[in-house]
């Protein structure tokens, strides 16, 4: 399971796994269904390669009409691969309370979890480009701290916006062998050595050749960021000055250098 909270890093997650033989993923990139029960719009259709695939999105169906989370069922949904390795990506894993991840952790206890971490700036303002790209929110003054600052507030973005309580809660949970922090940095910087980092943690074999068209295909190539004046960047610095040390402390890694790069 990834809950990586940043959706570029968690589709280009989702291509590698997709890609490679010892994996068989969901036709539904983000299954949303411990956070939503699934009931979403997707911004792409479901893919349908085989029966399988036939298969898994009509059980999502039927267990998306429940009123409640259904653990058995939920692991039934993935009876198609077979022998295969395969997970769920949803960014918004990230946000579910204590009460639901130790249900899922006690139901799963062999789970293996991924968390992608960001800065806690460049993340809200990718996050939030990508709301205005797709009218998700309405279009606003990007320059307006002010407006800014109301975005900075809302629940949805609240939630998703500290990594350090993130990686906290759900570690309370899991094994520490079963739970596994990666970077965006790294993403940016190597992503072949991410890769192979990745897929040896989850138990597939790294050096096995991959379909390269679907791995490289990047359905967020084409969106455009909002402008980040100085003035809001220095702004969402300050509101996250505490997360960014935070981060730096908890996370280790690319996050030590996270605070310097906003003066502290």
């Amino acid at each position: 399971m990834s809950i990586g909270a940043h959706k570029s890093g968690t589709t280009w997650l989702y291509q590698q796994l997709d890609a490679h033989p010892d994996f068989w993923m969901p036709p539904v990139k983000e299954l949303h269904y411990f956070d939503q029960l699934s009931r979403v719009q997707h911004s792409a259709p479901p893919r349908f390669r085989d029966e399988r695939d036939l298969h898994f999105f009509e059980n999502l169906n039927a267990l998306s009409a429940k009123t409640h989370v259904d653990l058995e069922n939920y692991g039934l949904l993935f009876e198609p691969k077979a022998s295969l390795l395969s997970g769920d990506i949803s960014p918004n894993y990230s946000t579910l309370s204590s009460k639901l991840i130790r249900q899922i952790v006690g139901y799963f206890p062999h789970l293996k979890v991924i968390f992608l971490a960001r800065d806690p700036v460049q993340r809200f303002w990718s996050h939030l480009s990508m709301e205005v790209y797709y009218r998700q929110i309405k279009p606003f003054d990007a320059t307006n701290i002010d407006e800014v600052h109301r975005n900075l507030l809302r629940r949805g973005m609240h939630l998703r916006s500290y990594p350090s309580t993130v990686v906290a809660r759900w570690k309370w949970y899991i094994h520490p062998d079963r739970f596994r922090v990666y970077f965006f940095d790294d993403l940016q910087r190597n992503p072949t050595e991410l890769r192979r980092s990745i897929l040896d943690f989850l138990g597939a074999d790294p050096d096995k050749p991959i379909d390269e068209l679907r791995a490289n295909y990047n359905s967020w190539g084409g969106m455009e960021k909002l402008p980040l004046t100085s003035q809001v960047r220095s702004h969402l610095a300050h509101f996250f000055k505490k997360e960014l040390k935070a981060c730096a402390a908890r996370l280790g890694g690319p996050a030590k250098a996270w605070p310097a790069r906003y003066g502290f």
